[in-house]
């Protein structure tokens, strides 16, 4: 297996990441279509405890499992984390079933409830998927993850535009088929994961080797960033109650209003970010191995290195979102209302420089996991998630500015971020050398030889 440089992972990952986003905003035009505002917010409302129960069983694997192999502090790291994710990804799925009535009670829709339960198989697929990830990314191979994000992306626009064309016109069942779809999808990936892995398998692990279960060291760096990864589904979560009941004080359409928030304009503010997670992805192989062996000075320059590069993608992209919201709208969201339209743009050109901010989070969460201080990560994210709650109540609740406020809650929110992150880089001195705890250092290093 070949590793790429950092760069051309970073590349490979990003337009992986990039092509993924493209398709999901292109899906829009249909969905839209399909489904209406209405339908969307239904669609949209599913999702915060999906990604919630998808953060406990997936989201820290991947810059984890990769932070692990790429230092190599464990052999075979993911075999261990197979198993361990495996049976987290399952009770994440029953989970989300059994939540299903209760979530659509609290929201007041009870479509919701039957989108649940479409969903919950895909938690399980997901974390299978991530655990894969994370072993190529640890070995500097960035092109499986770009593989099967495009892979998960295509299949689900695919079966969704059938799906949801045959259920057009019903928002409640049409919503139902759109996240259907996504369980497809899902599944059809794990297995082209699980492929890919098997395959780099044949020559790499010796038939009589038998690895420790190194999971005292595998949840030290993915449970922090688990609990770094679930702050934002978890405040998105809440607001979808709070703020949609909020709003439902004065408008009679307070879920196509979430809706287009939530699902048109965080789409395309999410697109450049998906332009920088290649770097954050492709920086952690590169940035272990300084940290680990004390070369702090290199690893911090490389983290500078991922932080300029990020702004300098970034940036250009907050302002060509802020000019172009307008042709952005009319294309792929052609199918809103008037006043929809009008208010999405709004909601754009007011969170355009969230993809600036987001994007540098993204990346100095990585280069904190890199550096061997994962916690402080989740530090930012329980602080800056809580501040976004509040503030989106507050300017909901008090305020004219109707579910722009939210809007403007966000961009606060991930400015502190950032800054605190940046703050928190600055602090780091040294890293632990971890690779000597349970007294099994040399027979890793054996092992890794093998590797």
């Amino acid at each position: 297996m070949k590793s790429q440089s950092y760069l051309k992972g970073a590349f490979i990952i990003s337009a992986g990441g990039f092509i993924s986003k493209l398709l999901g905003a292109v899906y829009r035009i249909p969905l839209i279509a399909f489904l209406g505002g209405e339908g969307m917010g239904i669609y949209q409302m599913v999702y915060p405890l999906y990604c919630i129960l998808l953060t406990v069983s997936a989201s820290g694997i991947p810059t984890g499992i990769a932070r692990i192999i790429s230092s190599r502090q464990c052999a075979f790291a993911e075999r261990p984390a197979f198993k361990l994710y495996g049976a987290i990804g399952l009770v994440g799925s029953l989970l989300m079933f059994a939540l299903s009535a209760p979530l659509a009670a609290a929201q007041g829709e009870p479509s919701v409830a039957l989108c649940c339960k479409l969903l919950a198989p895909s938690v399980a697929f997901v974390a299978v998927i991530s655990v894969v990830r994370g072993y190529f990314q640890g070995r500097g191979n960035m092109l499986p993850t770009a593989a099967t994000e495009v892979a998960e992306q295509a299949i689900k626009v695919a079966f969704g535009v059938v799906l949801c064309y045959i259920f057009r016109g019903d928002a409640y069942r049409g919503a139902a088929a759109a996240v259907f779809a996504v369980t497809i999808s899902e599944a059809l990936s794990a297995c082209y994961a699980a492929v890919l892995y098997a395959r780099s398998q044949r020559s790499a692990v010796p038939l009589y080797y038998r690895p420790a279960d190194h999971y005292k060291t595998i949840l030290k760096y993915t449970v922090p960033l688990t609990f770094t990864a679930i702050a934002m589904p978890l405040s998105q979560l809440v607001e979808s109650i709070v703020v949609v009941a909020l709003l439902r004080r004065s408008f009679d359409n307070a879920t196509a209003l979430w809706g287009v928030f939530s699902g048109c304009a965080m789409t395309l503010i999410n697109l450049p970010v998906s332009l920088t997670y290649g770097l954050a992805a492709a920086g952690v192989p590169k940035i272990s191995p300084l940290a680990q062996s004390g070369d702090m000075a290199g690893a911090k320059q490389q983290v500078r290195n991922s932080l300029l590069i990020t702004l300098a993608i970034s940036l250009p992209c907050a302002v060509a979102l802020y000019i172009f919201s307008p042709l952005a709208a009319r294309l792929i969201f052609g199918s809103l209302t008037e006043g929809e339209r009008e208010l999405l743009i709004s909601l754009v050109r007011i969170m355009c420089i969230n993809s600036v901010t987001l994007s540098l989070v993204q990346t100095s969460s990585a280069c904190l996991t890199s550096l061997g201080r994962p916690l402080y990560g989740t530090v930012t994210q329980w602080v800056t998630s809580a501040l976004r709650v509040a503030l989106s109540c507050v300017l909901v609740a008090f305020t004219n500015l109707s579910v722009v406020g939210a809007a403007i809650s966000s961009n606060i929110c991930y400015l502190v971020a950032v800054l605190l992150n940046i703050w928190y880089i600055v602090r780091v001195k040294g890293v632990k050398n971890e690779d000597n705890f349970s007294g099994i250092g040399n027979r890793r290093r054996r092992f890794n030889a093998v590797r």
